[in-house]
């Protein structure tokens, strides 16, 4: 009788030290949540996250969020592109330069049928031979205010891409760090299960010292550790591949790793942890507050920053089809020229000269335009209409998206419920009644430690279930475009 008894203590030794590590081996009682939003059980005030066997500098969700504005490359390269529009509306709000030209004589020759033939050749002076010329583009129809009104749409567009794209990337960094806690508080149920299955070891190799208990019982309590250390190893790797996602997103390296000495060393988990750029802090236990209701969100669509791209852009193309048809107006390229020319009059070696000047003024006006300014009408009208059905596919798509994103909520809130509020009592329970049938000798060890298996699966269900609860507000706040539905973790 006192070998069960034995055990029994130094199994529930090690599933308390698993308690005070992370709060879900005992769970809380139920609470029920406002009518907006889910029940679910309320996590204890101890559930402090898992020491890590290596140490790491630490990071919040706030603190990435704060990073990614100034790190994220994806966004830096959005910002170049407003940065190249600015520098179009500089281009677009100038007339076509004037442009000036010279013509030089470099050279002539006399002939005269007095002496039959050819009598020599001479060189000229550049200042007594050259032709200066002026030539001026008068645009008409109002072409340089369309090209800037067009350039400075553009810009907006470029503006609206900027936040959309940061809209994007903030919610692939939610989304990574919240696949990152989720894994980080797996990581702490595994860790906790370590030490509490080292202790029961070191308790069972102390009684096969003794004589209490047969070697054989030692050899089935190491084999049943198999998929508890599978499930340590496959966190360790899970949390290790959503810190590098993040560290990607925030430009960060991801592949230096530490060196590592004493016990971490030979630790497994802290050689796959090595690499890792820092340790996600966060609770992963956060009761959300409710979203605003669907209708508010399905309104508030036409403000999200890819629609309004879209709108822009059709305004842009508009101003575009503008700038085609002020085409019809043809333009005007005014030319000036002043020569001067100084040339000796009689044969090559003589000695009389004769100097001339002239200026002139000259117009044209391009012919046969019509075919091709029309042809640029029609194609920038098309545009035009392109751009109005995109931007009503947009909003089309962007209301899908939050008809998708409640659904997706709704589930993981009743998910999140049925998890925390159920299942998880029921597998405490059913591990608790274990553990009474093996002191009272009706259960072996290795039903408890089956019971205790169930009971982790079911813990590592209810972190997921609380994941995608907070992907599922993530995710409705970017469908929506509205800020604030993601919880701070």
């Amino acid at each position: 009788m006192i070998r069960p008894i034995l055990i029994a203590l130094a199994v529930t030794a090690a599933i308390a030290d698993a308690h005070a590590q992370t709060a879900v081996i005992t769970p809380a009682p139920v609470t029920t949540a406002p009518a907006a939003g889910p029940a679910v059980a309320a996590p204890e005030a101890s559930a402090a996250q898992a020491q890590l066997p290596i140490s790491l500098p630490s990071l919040t969700l706030a603190e990435a969020e704060a990073l990614l504005l100034e790190r994220n490359l994806v966004l830096v390269a959005a910002r170049r592109g407003v940065d190249a529009a600015r520098a179009q509306v500089l281009v677009a709000d100038t007339s076509p330069p004037p442009t000036i030209g010279y013509q030089q004589q470099v050279g002539g020759w006399s002939e005269s049928a007095r002496f039959r033939g050819y009598n020599g050749a001479r060189g000229t002076s550049p200042l007594s031979n050259g032709t200066a010329t002026l030539t001026v583009t008068i645009e008409r129809g109002g072409k340089r205010e369309l090209r800037t009104r067009l350039a400075q749409e553009n810009v907006s567009v470029a503006e609206a891409q900027v936040l959309d794209t940061l809209r994007g990337q903030i919610f692939q960094l939610r989304q990574a760090f919240i696949g990152g806690l989720e894994a980080r508080a797996n990581l702490g149920v595994a860790l906790a299960n370590r030490r509490a299955l080292d202790n029961t070891e070191g308790l069972l190799r102390r009684q096969v010292q003794e004589g209490q208990i047969p070697e054989s019982d030692l050899l089935r309590f190491q084999a049943s550790r198999l998929p508890f250390e599978q499930d340590l190893a496959n966190a360790a790797q899970a949390y290790a591949a959503a810190a590098a996602q993040v560290a990607a997103i925030l430009g960060s390296n991801a592949t230096a790793i530490r060196t590592l000495s004493g016990a971490a060393a030979r630790d497994p988990v802290a050689i796959v942890l090595a690499p890792v750029p820092f340790d996600l802090r966060g609770r992963i236990e956060t009761v959300p507050p409710a979203p605003p209701a669907r209708e508010q969100l399905a309104e508030a669509v036409a403000g999200r920053p890819d629609v309004v791209a879209a709108l822009r852009n059709a305004a842009a193309a508009e101003a575009n089809t503008r700038l085609a048809e002020a085409a019809r107006s043809r333009d005007l390229t005014v030319t000036g020229s002043a020569s001067r020319s100084e040339l000796s009059q009689d044969l090559p070696g003589g000695s009389r000269s004769f100097a001339a000047g002239s200026v002139s003024l000259g117009v044209s006006i391009p012919l046969f335009t019509s075919r091709l300014v029309e042809g640029g009408v029609a194609s920038a009208t098309a545009q035009q209409g392109q751009a109005r059905a995109l931007a009503q596919a947009a909003l089309a798509q962007a209301q899908a998206d939050v008809a998708g994103a409640w659904a997706s909520y709704i589930q993981a809130r009743q998910l999140l419920t049925l998890t925390t509020a159920q299942a998880l009592r029921r597998a405490e329970e059913a591990y608790q009644s274990t553990e009474a049938a093996y002191r009272a000798g009706g259960r072996t060890l290795l039903d408890v430690l089956d019971a205790l298996r169930t009971l982790n699966a079911t813990r590592v269900a209810a972190n997921g279930a609380r994941a995608q609860m907070l992907r599922a507000l993530a995710g409705l706040e970017q469908a929506s475009g509205v800020g604030g539905i993601s919880p701070r973790l």
